[in-house]
């Protein structure tokens, strides 16, 4: 009651005000009318603050995100359930959502009134055109009488988290070198099918069941043989993402950086979807699978929070990737490479990897001099002839490029790769080699 005494407004105390001091002048005057109309006064905000905080402590809220997760630019309706536990009905109610500063201002929402166990849901849009994981929440729900007199509030602690991703744009179909790298029993196998003396077999192993014993392959070899278990193909993509901040150029959501971080987000969920296992590594520490269920959901949560590393270290990206690559396809968003970070990268290509790089000319996201544009270019062109040079395919990415318009260019047999041209023109006119 004392809490709720606190909350009394403007126009509560100067009720009591008015009716303590009808009250002095009705003992003054020995007014009993008057004195009627003091009781009435005073006894009005206090019925009032008795009625505010009996419903404040009888109010259940719920909330839910649809969808949870949304990409850069989308919007996700936010939906509030609001229910009143007492028999008695509430006042109005005021409504507001603390939401962070990237998902715009702060909703408010009115309900006149609730009755005695009713529900009711309101509901707002959220955008967010940065990506990040944001907390919506806590609720905080204000209460007052039908007359004004007291107003509590009451905050709902409970808070859920809106996952906002980079832009996943669609990509062409096309036919990836190294798609057929994959792993199981069935990868060195020859089948025979002329009979059981010729099914395909293996050493046996500690803990296979005996029911798979090939006896005839035993008597043969003089060694215990079971037969291969058939396992389903499967091919394996690695998408290396480059978060060194010397790397790239820009500010905010036009920076090259967010565009690479789309492009991989994108190649990402296009190869997932081709049936790759497929894992993500960057710079920054992160190394993740996207080969069990819910997998491409986590490696876009990842993307979400990916930043820019201040001491990013190419050669610990490239220790990184080899720690557990055995071979398959490699896709890597590269930014601005220096000379020595084209001849760590080129040991990538081991294990008959296929290693494709999306190089994107972070140059072109600033405005340079003519001199300064010269050398950013001869930069970007060294870096193209490093990667060419140690068997990586290239593809070239400026600003205002579009993913789907460029990843053909990652195709099998291919012979659009962006800058083989100007390399040529490199060699021949530095090294004087004719072409």
């Amino acid at each position: 009651m004392r809490e709720a005494l606190r909350g009394l407004t403007t126009r509560g105390r100067s009720f009591l005000a008015a009716g303590g001091a009808a009250a002095l002048s009705a003992l003054i005057l020995g007014e009993k009318d008057l004195l009627r109309v003091a009781v009435l006064l005073a006894i009005l905000p206090l019925l009032a603050a008795a009625y505010v905080g009996r419903s404040r402590y009888k109010l259940a809220c719920s909330r839910s995100l649809e969808p949870h997760r949304v990409q850069v630019g989308a919007s996700s309706r936010v939906i509030l359930r609001l229910q009143n536990l007492s028999r008695l009905p509430t006042g109005t109610l005021l409504l507001e959502d603390r939401l962070p500063y990237a998902l715009g201002s702060r909703p408010r929402v009115v309900l006149e009134r609730l009755g005695a166990h009713q529900a009711s849901s309101v509901a707002y849009t959220v955008r967010a055109d940065v990506r990040g994981r944001y907390e919506v929440g806590p609720l905080v729900v204000r209460l007052t009488d039908p007359f004004g007199l007291c107003e509590l509030s009451r905050s709902f602690p409970s808070v859920d988290r809106l996952t906002v991703i980079p832009q996943v744009v669609p990509l062409p179909s096309v036919r990836l070198v190294g798609e057929f790298a994959g792993t199981g029993d069935s990868r060195a196998r020859s089948v025979a099918v002329h009979g059981e003396d010729d099914a395909a077999t293996r050493e046996y192993r500690r803990g296979d069941d005996l029911r798979r014993v090939h006896w005839k392959s035993t008597a043969r070899v003089g060694e215990l043989m079971v037969r291969r278990e058939e396992q389903p193909w499967e091919s394996r993509a690695t998408v290396v993402l480059d978060t060194r901040q010397y790397g790239h150029r820009g500010e905010g959501p036009t920076s090259s950086f967010e565009w690479a971080v789309s492009a991989a987000a994108s190649i990402a969920v296009h190869l997932r979807a081709a049936g790759y296992k497929l894992r993500l590594v960057t710079d920054a520490g992160v190394d993740v699978d996207a080969g069990e269920a819910g997998g491409e959901g986590m490696l876009l949560d990842h993307l979400a929070e990916v930043k820019l590393t201040p001491r990013g270290d190419v050669g610990l990206l490239v220790e990184r990737v080899r720690r557990r690559s055995d071979g398959g396809l490699v896709i890597a968003v590269l930014g601005g490479l220096e000379p020595g970070e084209t001849e760590l990268l080129a040991a990538l290509r081991g294990n008959n990897a296929t290693c494709i790089a999306v190089l994107v000319d972070t140059s072109t996201w600033l405005n340079l001099a003519p001199e300064a544009r010269a050398e950013a270019d001869a930069a970007r062109e060294a870096a193209s002839l490093g990667l060419l040079s140690s068997g990586w395919r290239v593809v070239g990415a400026a600003h205002g490029d579009k993913l789907p318009a460029l990843w053909p260019q990652a195709a099998r047999g291919s012979q659009g790769f962006a800058y083989r041209a100007t390399m040529a023109e490199t060699v021949a006119g530095t090294l004087g080699v004719a072409r």
